[in-house]
Protein backbone atom coordinates (compact mmCIF):
# COMPACT_ATOMS: atom_id res chain seq x y z
CA UNK A 1 0.00 0.00 0.00
CA UNK A 2 2.92 2.36 0.68
CA UNK A 3 4.21 1.81 -2.85
CA UNK A 4 0.79 2.57 -4.32
CA UNK A 5 0.18 5.81 -2.43
CA UNK A 6 3.69 7.20 -2.83
CA UNK A 7 3.72 6.35 -6.55
CA UNK A 8 0.41 8.15 -6.98
CA UNK A 9 1.68 11.28 -5.25
CA UNK A 10 4.99 11.31 -7.14
CA UNK A 11 3.77 10.63 -10.67
CA UNK A 12 0.74 12.89 -10.46
CA UNK A 13 2.98 15.65 -9.05
CA UNK A 14 5.49 14.97 -11.84
CA UNK A 15 2.82 15.54 -14.49
CA UNK A 16 1.47 18.60 -12.67
CA UNK A 17 4.84 20.35 -12.59
CA UNK A 18 5.66 19.29 -16.15
CA UNK A 19 2.45 20.59 -17.76
CA UNK A 20 1.63 23.40 -15.27
CA UNK A 21 -2.10 23.34 -16.03
CA UNK A 22 -4.12 25.41 -13.53
CA UNK A 23 -7.23 24.42 -11.64
CA UNK A 24 -10.68 25.35 -13.03
CA UNK A 25 -11.19 29.08 -13.27
CA UNK A 26 -12.70 30.76 -10.21
CA UNK A 27 -15.04 32.50 -10.77
CA UNK A 28 -17.39 31.23 -12.09
CA UNK A 29 -16.59 28.18 -9.92
CA UNK A 30 -16.55 28.36 -6.13
CA UNK A 31 -13.85 26.22 -4.52
CA UNK A 32 -14.52 24.31 -1.34
CA UNK A 33 -11.37 23.25 0.49
CA UNK A 34 -10.07 22.74 4.02
CA UNK A 35 -6.41 23.06 2.98
CA UNK A 36 -4.78 26.27 1.89
CA UNK A 37 -1.74 24.56 0.36
CA UNK A 38 -3.85 22.37 -1.95
CA UNK A 39 -4.96 25.42 -3.94
CA UNK A 40 -1.32 26.30 -4.62
CA UNK A 41 -0.83 23.15 -6.69
CA UNK A 42 -1.69 22.74 -10.35
CA UNK A 43 -4.89 20.94 -11.27
CA UNK A 44 -3.93 18.33 -13.87
CA UNK A 45 -4.11 15.48 -12.99
CA UNK A 46 -6.02 15.00 -9.73
CA UNK A 47 -3.82 13.37 -7.07
CA UNK A 48 -6.87 12.56 -4.92
CA UNK A 49 -8.44 10.68 -7.82
CA UNK A 50 -5.16 8.87 -8.53
CA UNK A 51 -4.76 7.60 -4.97
CA UNK A 52 -8.43 6.73 -4.46
CA UNK A 53 -8.67 4.70 -7.67
CA UNK A 54 -5.29 2.99 -7.18
CA UNK A 55 -6.18 1.83 -3.66
CA UNK A 56 -9.65 0.68 -4.73
CA UNK A 57 -8.23 -1.18 -7.75
CA UNK A 58 -5.64 -3.01 -5.68
CA UNK A 59 -7.98 -4.03 -2.84
CA UNK A 60 -10.78 -5.08 -5.21
CA UNK A 61 -8.27 -7.23 -7.11
CA UNK A 62 -7.30 -8.95 -3.84
CA UNK A 63 -10.95 -9.48 -2.88
CA UNK A 64 -11.84 -10.95 -6.27
CA UNK A 65 -9.02 -13.49 -5.98
CA UNK A 66 -9.69 -14.32 -2.33
CA UNK A 67 -11.17 -17.65 -1.29
CA UNK A 68 -14.27 -15.83 0.01
CA UNK A 69 -14.90 -14.06 -3.30
CA UNK A 70 -18.45 -15.41 -3.54
CA UNK A 71 -19.51 -14.42 0.00
CA UNK A 72 -21.89 -11.56 0.77
CA UNK A 73 -19.36 -9.78 2.96
CA UNK A 74 -16.82 -9.78 0.15
CA UNK A 75 -19.38 -8.34 -2.28
CA UNK A 76 -20.42 -5.63 0.19
CA UNK A 77 -16.80 -4.70 0.75
CA UNK A 78 -16.25 -4.36 -2.99
CA UNK A 79 -19.32 -2.13 -3.29
CA UNK A 80 -17.98 0.07 -0.49
CA UNK A 81 -14.66 0.41 -2.34
CA UNK A 82 -16.42 1.40 -5.58
CA UNK A 83 -18.41 3.97 -3.63
CA UNK A 84 -15.24 5.26 -1.97
CA UNK A 85 -13.45 5.82 -5.26
CA UNK A 86 -16.46 7.42 -6.96
CA UNK A 87 -17.13 9.71 -3.99
CA UNK A 88 -13.55 11.02 -4.04
CA UNK A 89 -13.54 11.57 -7.81
CA UNK A 90 -16.96 13.26 -7.91
CA UNK A 91 -16.13 15.18 -4.74
CA UNK A 92 -13.18 16.87 -6.44
CA UNK A 93 -15.56 18.06 -9.16
CA UNK A 94 -18.16 19.21 -6.65
CA UNK A 95 -15.56 21.15 -4.65
CA UNK A 96 -14.45 22.98 -7.78
CA UNK A 97 -10.84 21.83 -7.35
CA UNK A 98 -10.64 19.87 -10.63
CA UNK A 99 -12.23 19.61 -14.04
CA UNK A 100 -13.46 16.46 -15.79
CA UNK A 101 -10.17 15.87 -17.63
CA UNK A 102 -8.23 16.22 -14.37
CA UNK A 103 -10.15 13.46 -12.60
CA UNK A 104 -10.37 11.22 -15.69
CA UNK A 105 -6.62 11.21 -16.30
CA UNK A 106 -5.96 10.97 -12.56
CA UNK A 107 -8.25 7.94 -12.33
CA UNK A 108 -6.55 6.27 -15.30
CA UNK A 109 -3.15 6.90 -13.72
CA UNK A 110 -4.39 5.43 -10.44
CA UNK A 111 -5.82 2.40 -12.21
CA UNK A 112 -2.47 1.81 -13.92
CA UNK A 113 -0.56 2.06 -10.64
CA UNK A 114 -3.00 -0.29 -8.91
CA UNK A 115 -2.81 -2.89 -11.69
CA UNK A 116 0.99 -2.74 -11.72
CA UNK A 117 1.01 -3.51 -8.01
CA UNK A 118 -1.50 -6.33 -8.54
CA UNK A 119 0.52 -8.15 -11.20
CA UNK A 120 4.13 -7.20 -10.47
CA UNK A 121 4.21 -5.87 -6.90
CA UNK A 122 4.83 -9.19 -5.15
CA UNK A 123 7.58 -10.19 -7.57
CA UNK A 124 9.24 -6.80 -7.27
CA UNK A 125 9.22 -6.86 -3.47
CA UNK A 126 10.55 -10.42 -3.31
CA UNK A 127 13.39 -9.44 -5.66
CA UNK A 128 15.00 -6.97 -3.27
CA UNK A 129 13.75 -8.22 0.14
CA UNK A 130 14.74 -11.89 -0.23
CA UNK A 131 18.06 -11.11 -1.90
CA UNK A 132 21.11 -11.93 0.21
CA UNK A 133 22.88 -8.92 -1.27
CA UNK A 134 22.09 -5.29 -0.53
CA UNK A 135 22.64 -4.41 -4.18
CA UNK A 136 18.97 -4.63 -5.35
CA UNK A 137 17.83 -2.36 -2.51
CA UNK A 138 20.59 0.15 -3.28
CA UNK A 139 19.63 0.13 -6.95
CA UNK A 140 16.06 1.03 -6.01
CA UNK A 141 17.20 3.83 -3.70
CA UNK A 142 19.49 5.19 -6.42
CA UNK A 143 16.61 5.11 -8.92
CA UNK A 144 14.45 7.02 -6.42
CA UNK A 145 17.12 9.70 -6.03
CA UNK A 146 17.31 10.02 -9.81
CA UNK A 147 13.54 10.49 -9.95
CA UNK A 148 13.82 13.25 -7.36
CA UNK A 149 16.53 14.95 -9.39
CA UNK A 150 14.64 14.84 -12.70
CA UNK A 151 11.38 16.07 -11.19
CA UNK A 152 10.29 18.96 -13.44
CA UNK A 153 10.68 22.52 -12.23
CA UNK A 154 7.27 24.24 -12.41
CA UNK A 155 6.59 27.64 -13.92
CA UNK A 156 5.19 28.86 -10.58
CA UNK A 157 6.06 28.15 -6.96
CA UNK A 158 4.17 24.87 -6.48
CA UNK A 159 4.50 22.55 -3.43
CA UNK A 160 4.16 19.33 -5.48
CA UNK A 161 7.92 18.78 -5.35
CA UNK A 162 7.90 18.82 -1.53
CA UNK A 163 5.31 16.03 -1.46
CA UNK A 164 7.29 14.01 -4.01
CA UNK A 165 10.49 14.33 -1.96
CA UNK A 166 8.67 13.20 1.19
CA UNK A 167 7.27 10.15 -0.60
CA UNK A 168 10.68 9.35 -2.09
CA UNK A 169 12.20 9.43 1.38
CA UNK A 170 9.55 7.13 2.84
CA UNK A 171 9.96 4.54 0.07
CA UNK A 172 13.77 4.62 0.42
CA UNK A 173 13.50 3.96 4.14
CA UNK A 174 10.93 1.20 3.66
CA UNK A 175 13.10 -0.54 1.04
CA UNK A 176 16.28 -0.50 3.12
CA UNK A 177 14.46 -1.29 6.37
CA UNK A 178 12.48 -4.19 4.87
CA UNK A 179 15.61 -5.79 3.44
CA UNK A 180 17.53 -5.48 6.71
CA UNK A 181 14.56 -6.64 8.83
CA UNK A 182 14.16 -9.73 6.67
CA UNK A 183 17.87 -10.53 6.98
CA UNK A 184 17.73 -10.16 10.79
CA UNK A 185 15.58 -13.26 11.17
CA UNK A 186 12.98 -11.56 13.40
CA UNK A 187 10.54 -10.84 10.59
CA UNK A 188 7.76 -13.15 9.47
CA UNK A 189 7.58 -14.44 5.93
CA UNK A 190 3.79 -14.85 6.09
CA UNK A 191 1.81 -13.37 4.40
CA UNK A 192 4.77 -11.64 2.71
CA UNK A 193 8.51 -11.26 3.37
CA UNK A 194 9.59 -8.78 6.07
CA UNK A 195 6.20 -8.81 7.79
CA UNK A 196 6.23 -7.27 11.28
CA UNK A 197 5.17 -9.85 13.93
CA UNK A 198 1.58 -9.11 14.90
CA UNK A 199 -1.43 -11.18 15.92
CA UNK A 200 -4.44 -9.37 17.31
CA UNK A 201 -5.93 -12.56 18.75
CA UNK A 202 -2.77 -13.37 20.67
CA UNK A 203 -2.01 -9.83 21.94
CA UNK A 204 -5.46 -8.31 22.39
CA UNK A 205 -6.64 -4.73 22.00
CA UNK A 206 -4.82 -3.15 25.00
CA UNK A 207 -1.40 -4.15 23.66
CA UNK A 208 -2.37 -3.14 20.14
CA UNK A 209 -3.43 0.36 21.22
CA UNK A 210 -0.25 0.76 23.26
CA UNK A 211 1.80 -0.30 20.21
CA UNK A 212 0.09 2.34 18.09
CA UNK A 213 0.68 5.08 20.66
CA UNK A 214 4.31 4.12 21.11
CA UNK A 215 4.89 3.92 17.36
CA UNK A 216 3.44 7.39 16.79
CA UNK A 217 5.53 8.79 19.65
CA UNK A 218 8.75 7.33 18.21
CA UNK A 219 8.01 8.75 14.73
CA UNK A 220 7.23 12.23 16.03
CA UNK A 221 10.28 12.19 18.31
CA UNK A 222 12.54 11.27 15.39
CA UNK A 223 11.16 14.12 13.33
CA UNK A 224 11.35 16.67 16.12
CA UNK A 225 15.02 15.82 16.78
CA UNK A 226 16.40 15.21 13.29
CA UNK A 227 14.77 18.03 11.36
CA UNK A 228 16.16 20.98 13.38
CA UNK A 229 19.52 19.19 13.69
CA UNK A 230 19.89 18.79 9.94
CA UNK A 231 18.66 22.30 9.21
CA UNK A 232 21.31 23.63 11.56
CA UNK A 233 24.35 21.64 10.42
CA UNK A 234 23.71 21.13 6.70
CA UNK A 235 23.91 24.78 5.49
CA UNK A 236 27.72 25.10 6.12
CA UNK A 237 28.26 21.86 4.20
CA UNK A 238 26.08 23.13 1.35
CA UNK A 239 28.08 26.37 1.20
CA UNK A 240 31.28 24.38 0.78
CA UNK A 241 29.68 22.29 -1.95
CA UNK A 242 28.39 25.43 -3.65
CA UNK A 243 31.84 27.03 -3.54
CA UNK A 244 33.22 24.00 -5.37
CA UNK A 245 30.61 24.41 -8.08
CA UNK A 246 28.98 21.08 -7.26
CA UNK A 247 25.60 22.36 -6.06
CA UNK A 248 22.42 21.42 -7.86
CA UNK A 249 20.33 24.59 -7.74
CA UNK A 250 16.58 24.31 -8.02
CA UNK A 251 14.09 27.01 -8.86
CA UNK A 252 12.26 28.63 -5.91
CA UNK A 253 14.83 27.27 -3.40
CA UNK A 254 17.32 29.69 -1.83
CA UNK A 255 20.96 28.62 -2.04
CA UNK A 256 22.92 28.28 1.21
CA UNK A 257 25.21 31.19 0.28
CA UNK A 258 22.20 33.55 0.35
CA UNK A 259 21.14 32.97 3.98
CA UNK A 260 22.82 32.58 7.36
CA UNK A 261 20.49 30.11 9.04
CA UNK A 262 17.16 28.39 8.50
CA UNK A 263 14.27 29.46 10.78
CA UNK A 264 13.47 26.83 13.37
CA UNK A 265 9.72 26.62 12.77
CA UNK A 266 8.96 25.65 9.19
CA UNK A 267 5.62 24.47 7.88
CA UNK A 268 5.90 21.13 6.08
CA UNK A 269 2.76 21.72 3.99
CA UNK A 270 0.81 19.68 6.52
CA UNK A 271 2.45 16.34 5.59
CA UNK A 272 3.09 15.50 9.26
CA UNK A 273 2.19 18.06 11.92
CA UNK A 274 4.60 19.05 14.67
CA UNK A 275 4.14 17.81 18.25
CA UNK A 276 3.22 21.33 19.36
CA UNK A 277 0.39 21.30 16.79
CA UNK A 278 -1.19 18.10 18.10
CA UNK A 279 -3.50 19.79 20.67
CA UNK A 280 -4.97 22.12 18.04
CA UNK A 281 -5.26 19.15 15.66
CA UNK A 282 -7.25 17.19 18.24
CA UNK A 283 -9.48 20.19 18.91
CA UNK A 284 -10.19 20.56 15.21
CA UNK A 285 -11.19 16.88 15.08
CA UNK A 286 -13.66 17.38 17.94
CA UNK A 287 -14.92 20.67 16.48
CA UNK A 288 -14.42 20.48 12.70
CA UNK A 289 -13.87 23.74 10.88
CA UNK A 290 -16.50 25.05 8.55
CA UNK A 291 -15.66 24.43 4.95
CA UNK A 292 -14.06 27.43 3.27
CA UNK A 293 -15.76 28.58 0.08
CA UNK A 294 -13.22 30.53 -1.97
CA UNK A 295 -13.83 32.71 -5.00
CA UNK A 296 -11.06 34.16 -7.09
CA UNK A 297 -7.41 33.30 -7.80
CA UNK A 298 -5.53 31.51 -5.02
CA UNK A 299 -2.20 30.81 -6.75
CA UNK A 300 -0.02 32.43 -9.39
CA UNK A 301 -1.26 29.93 -11.96
CA UNK A 302 -4.84 30.94 -11.14
CA UNK A 303 -3.94 34.62 -11.45
CA UNK A 304 -2.33 34.25 -14.88
CA UNK A 305 -5.30 32.21 -16.09
CA UNK A 306 -7.69 34.86 -14.75
CA UNK A 307 -5.77 37.67 -16.44
CA UNK A 308 -5.77 35.85 -19.78
CA UNK A 309 -9.50 35.19 -19.52
CA UNK A 310 -10.17 38.77 -18.43
CA UNK A 311 -8.16 40.19 -21.35
CA UNK A 312 -10.08 38.03 -23.82
CA UNK A 313 -13.43 39.14 -22.43
CA UNK A 314 -12.29 42.76 -22.39
CA UNK A 315 -11.43 42.62 -26.09
CA UNK A 316 -14.71 40.89 -26.86
CA UNK A 317 -16.54 43.60 -24.90
CA UNK A 318 -14.74 46.36 -26.79
CA UNK A 319 -15.59 44.75 -30.12
CA UNK A 320 -19.22 44.31 -29.11
CA UNK A 321 -19.38 47.93 -27.93
CA UNK A 322 -18.02 49.22 -31.23
CA UNK A 323 -20.51 47.12 -33.22
CA UNK A 324 -23.40 48.34 -31.04
CA UNK A 325 -22.36 51.97 -31.47
CA UNK A 326 -22.17 51.61 -35.25
CA UNK A 327 -25.56 49.91 -35.37
CA UNK A 328 -27.14 52.56 -33.16
CA UNK A 329 -25.80 55.38 -35.34
CA UNK A 330 -27.36 53.78 -38.41
CA UNK A 331 -30.75 53.32 -36.75
CA UNK A 332 -30.93 56.78 -35.14
CA UNK A 333 -32.53 58.54 -38.18
CA UNK A 334 -35.22 55.88 -38.37
CA UNK A 335 -35.91 56.13 -34.64
CA UNK A 336 -36.21 59.92 -34.92
CA UNK A 337 -39.06 59.59 -37.46
CA UNK A 338 -40.96 57.11 -35.32
CA UNK A 339 -43.70 58.09 -32.87
CA UNK A 340 -42.02 58.90 -29.51
CA UNK A 341 -45.02 57.47 -27.63
CA UNK A 342 -44.84 54.00 -29.27
CA UNK A 343 -42.39 52.52 -26.77
CA UNK A 344 -44.33 53.83 -23.81
CA UNK A 345 -47.66 52.49 -25.08
CA UNK A 346 -46.09 49.09 -25.80
CA UNK A 347 -44.59 49.00 -22.34
CA UNK A 348 -47.94 49.74 -20.73
CA UNK A 349 -49.68 47.08 -22.80
CA UNK A 350 -46.99 44.56 -21.87
CA UNK A 351 -46.09 43.97 -25.53
CA UNK A 352 -42.82 45.89 -25.69
CA UNK A 353 -39.69 46.48 -23.66
CA UNK A 354 -40.04 48.26 -20.32
CA UNK A 355 -39.12 51.91 -20.02
CA UNK A 356 -35.97 51.08 -18.00
CA UNK A 357 -34.58 47.79 -16.67
CA UNK A 358 -34.82 46.99 -13.00
CA UNK A 359 -31.54 47.06 -11.09
CA UNK A 360 -30.36 43.60 -10.18
CA UNK A 361 -28.82 42.73 -6.84
CA UNK A 362 -26.09 40.18 -7.15
CA UNK A 363 -23.78 38.38 -4.79
CA UNK A 364 -20.10 39.13 -4.39
CA UNK A 365 -19.43 36.20 -6.70
CA UNK A 366 -21.50 37.77 -9.51
CA UNK A 367 -19.75 41.08 -8.93
CA UNK A 368 -16.36 39.46 -9.35
CA UNK A 369 -17.57 37.61 -12.44
CA UNK A 370 -18.69 40.87 -14.02
CA UNK A 371 -15.32 42.43 -13.25
CA UNK A 372 -13.54 39.51 -14.87
CA UNK A 373 -15.82 39.45 -17.87
CA UNK A 374 -15.39 43.14 -18.76
CA UNK A 375 -11.83 43.47 -17.57
CA UNK A 376 -12.79 46.38 -15.30
CA UNK A 377 -11.54 46.58 -11.73
CA UNK A 378 -14.72 48.17 -10.37
CA UNK A 379 -15.07 46.32 -7.09
CA UNK A 380 -14.34 48.43 -4.01
CA UNK A 381 -11.51 47.30 -1.76
CA UNK A 382 -13.90 46.49 1.07
CA UNK A 383 -15.50 43.77 -1.01
CA UNK A 384 -12.27 42.10 -2.13
CA UNK A 385 -12.16 38.88 -0.18
CA UNK A 386 -11.16 35.52 -1.61
CA UNK A 387 -12.97 33.53 1.10
CA UNK A 388 -16.75 33.87 1.08
CA UNK A 389 -18.40 33.04 4.40
CA UNK A 390 -21.81 34.31 3.35
CA UNK A 391 -23.14 35.96 0.25
CA UNK A 392 -24.72 39.39 0.76
CA UNK A 393 -26.54 41.36 -1.95
CA UNK A 394 -24.34 44.06 -3.45
CA UNK A 395 -24.86 46.33 -6.44
CA UNK A 396 -23.91 44.76 -9.72
CA UNK A 397 -21.02 45.99 -11.80
CA UNK A 398 -22.42 47.82 -14.80
CA UNK A 399 -20.94 47.62 -18.27
CA UNK A 400 -21.14 50.62 -20.55
CA UNK A 401 -19.09 52.65 -22.98
CA UNK A 402 -18.05 55.15 -20.33
CA UNK A 403 -16.61 52.41 -18.15
CA UNK A 404 -14.69 50.98 -21.09
CA UNK A 405 -13.28 54.41 -21.86
CA UNK A 406 -11.87 54.64 -18.32
CA UNK A 407 -10.29 51.16 -18.58
CA UNK A 408 -6.74 52.41 -19.11
CA UNK A 409 -3.58 50.27 -19.20
CA UNK A 410 -2.37 51.86 -15.96
CA UNK A 411 -5.64 50.92 -14.26
CA UNK A 412 -5.40 47.34 -15.47
CA UNK A 413 -1.77 47.16 -14.31
CA UNK A 414 -2.79 48.39 -10.87
CA UNK A 415 -5.55 45.77 -10.72
CA UNK A 416 -3.11 43.02 -11.68
CA UNK A 417 -0.67 44.16 -8.99
CA UNK A 418 -3.39 44.10 -6.33
CA UNK A 419 -4.48 40.63 -7.48
CA UNK A 420 -1.00 39.16 -7.02
CA UNK A 421 -0.63 40.88 -3.65
CA UNK A 422 -3.75 39.09 -2.36
CA UNK A 423 -2.51 35.63 -3.33
CA UNK A 424 -1.54 33.05 -0.72
CA UNK A 425 2.12 32.40 -1.43
CA UNK A 426 4.18 29.37 -0.39
CA UNK A 427 6.71 30.05 2.31
CA UNK A 428 10.38 30.65 1.55
CA UNK A 429 12.18 27.37 0.97
CA UNK A 430 15.86 26.58 1.43
CA UNK A 431 18.12 24.23 -0.53
CA UNK A 432 18.97 22.12 2.54
CA UNK A 433 15.31 21.22 2.99
CA UNK A 434 15.40 18.71 0.13
CA UNK A 435 18.12 16.57 1.74
CA UNK A 436 16.59 17.16 5.17
CA UNK A 437 13.22 15.92 4.02
CA UNK A 438 14.75 12.87 2.33
CA UNK A 439 16.64 11.86 5.49
CA UNK A 440 13.79 12.55 7.91
CA UNK A 441 11.18 10.67 5.91
CA UNK A 442 13.56 7.83 5.07
CA UNK A 443 14.03 7.45 8.82
CA UNK A 444 10.26 7.41 9.31
CA UNK A 445 9.93 4.61 6.77
CA UNK A 446 12.74 2.62 8.40
CA UNK A 447 11.26 3.13 11.86
CA UNK A 448 7.89 1.85 10.71
CA UNK A 449 9.10 -1.39 9.13
CA UNK A 450 11.98 -2.45 11.40
CA UNK A 451 12.89 -0.29 14.41
CA UNK A 452 9.41 -0.04 15.92
CA UNK A 453 8.66 -3.80 15.64
CA UNK A 454 11.96 -4.55 17.42
CA UNK A 455 11.19 -1.97 20.11
CA UNK A 456 7.78 -3.56 20.66
CA UNK A 457 9.45 -6.90 21.32
CA UNK A 458 11.96 -5.36 23.72
CA UNK A 459 9.33 -3.59 25.86
CA UNK A 460 6.92 -6.54 25.94
CA UNK A 461 4.40 -5.30 23.36
CA UNK A 462 5.29 -7.86 20.72
CA UNK A 463 4.85 -11.55 20.08
CA UNK A 464 7.75 -12.58 22.38
CA UNK A 465 9.82 -13.55 19.34
CA UNK A 466 7.26 -16.21 18.34
CA UNK A 467 6.47 -17.14 14.78
CA UNK A 468 3.03 -16.88 13.14
CA UNK A 469 0.37 -19.36 14.23
CA UNK A 470 -0.51 -22.02 11.67
CA UNK A 471 -4.04 -22.11 10.31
Amino acid sequence: MVNILTSGVYFSGFVKDMLCLPRPLSPPLQRITMSGSAALEYGFPSTHSTNAVSVATYVIFILMNHESASSWSNTIFQVVLYWYACSIVLGRLYCGMHGFLDVIIGSLLGCGIGLFQCFFGETFESWFIESESLKPALIIVLAILVLVRIHPEPADDCPCFDDSVACAGVVSGVVLGSWHFHQSGYAWSIPSPATAPFDLGAMGWPKTIMRMMMGVFVVFSWREVMKPTLLRYLPPLFRVIESLGLSLPRKFFINASQYKKVPRLLKDHEVIPSIVELPSLLRSMRHPRRRAVSVGPQSEADAYETLAYREKRRRDSLSASQVSSATASKLSPIRAEANPFDDASQAVDGEGPPLEPLAKSTSRLSEYEDMMGTGLDSIPNSNRNSTIASETPTPSVTFDAKALASDTPSRREQGEKEMFERLQRPRVRYDVEVVTKLIVYAGIGWLAVEINPLLFELVGLGMNWQGPRSG
